[in-house]
C-alpha cells in the first residue's frame, strides 16, 4: 500500500501540496511514484514561471511511462528542486520529502478543492 501523509492536500491526478505559509511545495504522491516506476526524468518549469490548479506544469518520466505533472494550486514558481535534475530518482526514494517546485500560492481558496489524507487513500483504493 502506498503511504499517504497527513497534513498534505492530495489531486486526483496524485500530486500533493504541503503548506507552509504562503508557499506550497509540490511533488507527487507515493502512490504515483509507485504506479510510474522508477522515475529517470523530471521536466520542470522555471523559476518565476506561473502556475495554474489544474494544468500542466512539467511531468515525470519513467522507465514505463511518461505522466504530465498538474499543478494543484495557483501560483509563481519560486524555486525547484534542482536535485532532481541529476537524481530523478530520489522520487523513488522519497516521493514526499523530494518536492518538485515551491510555488508561492495566490489563492489558499483552491486548497478546498483538494483532498485531505483520508479521502485521498479512500480515492486511491477505488
Amino acid at each position: 500500500m502506498a503511504k499517504v501523509m497527513e497534513g498534505l492536500y492530495y489531486s486526483e491526478s496524485h500530486e500533493y501540496v504541503r503548506v507552509e505559509g504562503n508557499i506550497g511545495f509540490v511533488g507527487i504522491s507515493d502512490y504515483a511514484q509507485h504506479a510510474l516506476g522508477n522515475v529517470v526524468y523530471v521536466d520542470m518549469p522555471d523559476v518565476d514561471d506561473e502556475v495554474t490548479a489544474g494544468e500542466e506544469f512539467g511531468a515525470v518520466e519513467s522507465v514505463k511511462a511518461a505522466s504530465d505533472l498538474i499543478s494543484p494550486v495557483t501560483g509563481v514558481v519560486v524555486e525547484v528542486n534542482e536535485e532532481l535534475e541529476d537524481q530523478p530518482e530520489l522520487i523513488n526514494a522519497d516521493a514526499y520529502e523530494n518536492w518538485i517546485i515551491k510555488v508561492e500560492i495566490s489563492d489558499k481558496s483552491e486548497l478546498d478543492n483538494l483532498m485531505d489524507a483520508k479521502a485521498y487513500a479512500a480515492f486511491c483504493e477505488k
